[in-house]
């Protein structure tokens, strides 16, 4: 039986769109539903054209985030998902959710963890940040989520130069282009069962 995955959005939804094309490619998973942190985003949309169920979690319907996460939880678990994936998921997790998915919740992050990484760093403030820093590399990781923000264990990582002439918009157009490839590899690695974790060390089978 193939495994359930829910993905997480906060945007347009371009890395969500990379998992739906390959699996309608290789059919190694069902997106069983999309969640969204807001109304009116791209990433809606997408699922709509693909017939995938969404909900949206907006913060200003729930008292906390506590009290929005308890009733994620209880609807994936309602919808037997097997795995969370984080395509540019921007609300912050409670330690509370993410122990009760141990293991189960990946992410993908701009820039090539540990560096860049980390509260404060998402979209165009991590591209920024590497350019300002006059790093010559950059690219993106998959990673398991633990409590920490972006610091749980790596699954993969891609690398990209950084050219002399780069902007935080070229960058990260170099680096999208490389996280609609890794993402969906990751997810169908993990879906298939060939990624092993042991503490920090994940193994790609």
């Amino acid at each position: 039986m193939k495994k359930r995955i829910a993905v997480f959005a906060s945007g347009g939804g371009t890395d969500f769109q990379s998992i739906i094309d390959a699996n309608e490619k290789e059919n190694f998973c069902e997106i069983s539903l999309l969640i969204a942190s807001k109304h009116g985003i791209g990433a809606i949309e997408r699922a709509k054209k693909h017939g995938i169920h969404t909900e949206v979690f907006a913060k200003s319907d729930y008292p906390d985030l506590e009290t929005l996460y308890e009733k994620l939880s209880y609807l994936l678990k309602m919808n037997r998902i097997d795995y969370i994936v984080l395509a540019g998921w921007l609300k912050i997790i409670p330690e509370s959710f993410i122990k009760a998915f141990s293991d189960r919740i990946i992410n993908i992050h701009p820039s090539l963890i540990p560096a860049f990484c980390g509260a404060g760093y998402y979209g165009l403030k991590v591209h920024t940040a590497v350019l300002e820093y006059g790093a010559k590399v950059s690219g993106c990781t998959v990673h398991f989520v633990n409590e920490v923000p972006d610091g749980g264990a790596i699954i993969a990582q891609t690398a990209v130069e950084v050219s002399d002439g780069d902007t935080p918009e070229s960058l990260q157009a170099k680096i999208l282009t490389e996280e609609h490839k890794l993402l969906p590899y990751c997810v169908k690695k993990l879906c298939e069962g060939k990624i092993t974790k042991q503490g920090r060390k994940v193994t790609i089978n």
